[in-house]
């Protein structure tokens, strides 16, 4: 337990190192959505770039785990919504809630996360999850939150915007770089590998500190209150319930013969087992949705996180550097 505190207590203490310093005024509110381009523009596909051309293609886009990954995601989004339906939560608000329950933060977090405690190995199943999130789950939850009152033409609509604003996602690009570069075995040489290097290097820390930013941001934009059962249900959905779901299927799928090791399994379940994808707050405001009530979930599981995915690490026997 030891060794695994030693890596999640300081990606932790990041994330409120940047909402201490946004809520102080240390960190300018202006200044957040610059930090947070920085971090999706820049350090994270250097850091993405550097793991595709380091990663076997088959392992970037392994269909077994693709699978067994988004049938748990679509079983997270229609049961949440089914549990979150009521005379306050409407459709829309609903679909966004289901959405930070399915949509782990493993861009920001995950990735360099999961690779400290388990090495490179854990960068190719984690990087599907980020495709498959980017494409499918996001698309769909948009959709359905455009069907309460737009109707289908309105939901078809919002799913095509949604498929192409992860089009104009820069982390999809650097991965298919990555993978292509592996492919035709090209290495990055002299600056350009430096500058790489030192971009991909500023990732983990970055992208940790913007994490704890934007929460705070998120919790200053909204303007509703928010009853307890309205939002913590769907936080221990995503810490909880997502991370069982997905160790049974993978279970189950490898008892049907599927070739899914147990180490890409333990890799999923707890990348399934990280706090909510903290820029969802930001699709809100967009949409025009709960974005109070989306805020609170995000800082629910990210707060609840820290010992619920540190304990999964610790069952599951991760040892860190071993």
């Amino acid at each position: 337990m030891q060794a695994i505190l030693a890596v999640t207590v300081p990606f932790f203490a990041l994330v409120l190192a940047g909402w201490l310093a946004a809520r102080q005024g240390v960190l300018p509110e202006s200044a957040i959505p610059g930090l947070n381009a920085y971090v999706l523009y820049f350090a994270l596909p250097c850091l993405l770039l550097r793991f595709g051309m380091g990663t076997p293609v088959l392992q970037l886009l392994n269909p077994f785990v693709l699978v067994v990954y988004l049938l748990c995601a679509l079983l997270i989004v229609f049961f949440t919504i089914a549990v979150s339906l009521n005379a306050q939560v409407g459709l829309k608000d609903a679909a966004f809630g289901a959405l930070v329950a399915a949509f782990p933060n493993t861009g920001f977090m995950g990735v360099p996360l999961l690779v400290a405690l388990l090495g490179p190995a854990a960068a190719g199943p984690v990087i599907c999850t980020i495709l498959a999130d980017l494409f499918v789950t996001s698309s769909l939850c948009i959709a359905l939150s455009q069907m309460q009152g737009a109707g289908q033409h309105g939901a078809r609509t919002a799913a095509l915007r949604a498929v192409r604003g992860a089009l104009s996602n820069p982390l999809p690009w650097s991965i298919a770089l990555g993978a292509a570069l592996s492919i035709g075995e090209i290495q990055l040489v002299g600056p350009v590998d430096t500058v790489v290097r030192m971009l991909a290097d500023s990732a983990s820390p970055v992208a940790l500190f913007t994490i704890g930013a934007v929460l705070w941001r998120a919790g200053q934009h909204a303007h509703t209150r928010t009853p307890l059962t309205h939002y913590l249900p769907v936080a221990l959905i995503k810490l909880f319930v997502h991370p069982l779901l997905v160790l049974m299927t993978g279970a189950a799928a490898q008892q049907l013969g599927a070739p899914l090791s147990g180490f890409q399994l333990m890799v999923l379940t707890l990348a399934a087992a990280l706090p909510s994808a903290s820029n969802v707050s930001l699709l809100t405001e967009r949409y025009g949705a709960d974005s109070g009530r989306v805020a609170r979930i995000i800082m629910s599981s990210t707060v609840l996180a820290f010992a619920s995915f540190t304990a999964l690490a610790w069952l599951f026997g991760v040892q860190p550097g071993s």
